[in-house]
């Protein structure tokens, strides 16, 4: 980590100065990490490039979410070779496929986070606060927990198997000296302090609806998913209940919800990262072209289609509408395994380009199976009610009820809702689910030394990923922290 932390330092800061939003701006931010923010234009500056970078492809502009859906069993692969398959046959170690991408990235915005922060706190000291510099402490709070959440779930186990008492990642909250080495905390403090500063940021947040942004309401959700991942049922639904209940977001109609993959900061979207052609735009490295159907458009490789098991699924219903999202894919013509939610409108785009469709990273359909899934234990009723909200999608199916509603249930319409958001691993992990894949679509066959074809996912080593060489060779300190099997 330290060197990861040195070579961040220099280069985050450099690197947002040439942003084309950014080019108005005084250009303070070329400055030392200690001095560098000194105003609230400044503050701006980094808030806009912690944006931009979230949208990297080694975090929510592919990998992330490729993470939790190639892994998840909704998902399968064609042909080996093409791409990033390492994730779906688990091909992971310290040295190879380690998929450090993840780790750098996360800890670069980390850093841009904890000095933004160290800042404005020394602002304030001064008497130079403001309700926008508040406002901006409240957004780097929660994307802080937002971060930590997504890189605790990647390399520890789930915190509802062991109530967080293994290993979760090294925490820093401020910015490292160079020669500082940073320990693993365990799951569970990491846990308390992702809570902590959602708790802190809250009051500091508008309830206005932002575009791009982080706003009061990301960080309600962003509560709501840590504490159903905690099992925390009762708080889940409070934050997801406070959402449903303002109104400041409304679901899609059915006839709405395709088009909406294509248009920006629909009535859904709480947390959103635009993706322009000449900003943040993967072009054929895209999440849009790994889900497309091979060979639809120049160096579209349909890297990932969906399995026979999620088509099944969405095939209960003909009327489903989140069918389509759907299109046949590289297999045959009726088999319905591509995926058209990043390539915008008939996969021609919306703004020059078919892979320019933005992020969507919390919707509000996502609140609604949160708060069914945390009321599920205490009022059926009211589970069900807010699972018919989703299952609407699907006009055909009977709704569910008091006497019908399961978990089952909520999965497989998480399962259908979330498609290639990033949801489906990470889901199967906490409820301990064991998964099983469809290899059997697959030109070639998966050694077994890499995984079987259904995966324990409380006793196989590699549903969490080990932590890179290059790491343990910075931080000589977590080298007996590394992660067993690996």
């Amino acid at each position: 980590m330290k060197k990861l932390i040195f070579i961040i330092a220099v280069f985050s800061l450099v690197a947002l100065s040439s942003c084309e939003d950014f080019l108005n701006l005084s250009p303070t931010n070329a400055a030392s990490a200690g001095t560098a923010i000194r105003t609230e234009a400044d503050a701006k500056v980094i808030i806009n490039g912690l944006m931009r970078s979230l949208t990297s492809s080694n975090y929510y502009g592919r990998n992330f979410f490729l993470y939790g859906d190639a892994k998840g069993g909704d998902v399968a692969l064609v042909s080996l070779g093409r791409g990033n398959d390492a994730l779906y046959t688990f091909n992971h170690s310290a040295t190879s496929n380690s998929y450090v991408g993840y780790w750098s990235q996360i800890y670069s915005c980390m850093l841009q986070i904890n000095n933004l922060l160290t800042n404005i706190d020394r602002m304030e000291e001064e008497g130079k606060s403001t309700a926008t510099l508040s406002d901006y402490k409240g957004q780097a709070l929660t994307l802080r927990a937002l971060l930590y959440f997504d890189l605790v779930r990647l390399y520890g186990r789930p915190y509802s198997e062991d109530n967080g008492v293994s290993p979760g990642v090294p925490m820093p909250l401020t910015v490292l000296d160079v020669y500082a080495r940073e320990t693993r905390l365990t799951v569970a403090e990491n846990y308390t302090q992702i809570l902590k500063d959602l708790h802190d940021a809250t009051p500091l947040l508008s309830k206005s609806v932002t575009k791009g942004f982080v706003n009061y309401y990301a960080n309600k959700a962003i509560q709501a998913r840590v504490y159903l991942f905690m099992g925390n049922n009762p708080d889940a639904l409070k934050a997801a209940e406070e959402i449903i209940n303002d109104k400041k977001y409304t679901l899609y109609e059915n006839t709405a919800w395709v088009a909406s993959w294509s248009s920006e900061f629909g009535s859904e979207s709480i947390l959103e990262l635009g993706i322009y052609q000449d900003e943040a735009d993967l072009t054929a490295n895209s999440l849009g072209y790994y889900f497309m159907r091979r060979a639809k458009l120049s160096n579209a490789m349909g890297w990932f289609v969906a399995s026979d098991a999620f088509i099944a699924k969405l095939a209960e219903d003909p009327a489903d509408v989140r069918r389509g999202i759907m299109d046949y894919d590289e297999i045959d013509i009726t088999r319905f395994g591509a995926c058209n939610k990043y390539t915008g409108n008939d996969n021609k785009g919306d703004k020059g380009s078919p892979s320019a469709v933005n992020i969507k990273v919390i919707r509000l359909s996502e609140i609604y199976l949160i708060a069914a899934e945390a009321a599920l234990s205490s009022d059926k009723v009211k589970a069900a009610d807010y699972l018919n909200q989703i299952r609407k999608r699907a006009p055909s199916l009977t709704p569910a009820a008091e006497a019908t509603i399961n978990l089952d249930m909520i999965l497989d319409e998480r399962s259908k809702e979330l498609y290639m958001e990033g949801h489906k691993f990470f889901d199967m992990m906490r409820w301990g689910r064991s998964i099983t894949f469809n290899d059997e679509i697959l030109s070639g066959s998966i050694s077994q030394t890499l995984r079987p074809k259904t995966i324990d996912v409380k006793t196989f080593y590699k549903t969490i990923l080990p932590i890179a060489q290059t790491e343990l060779d910075a931080n000589p300190a977590i080298v007996s922290q590394q992660n067993p099997g690996y």
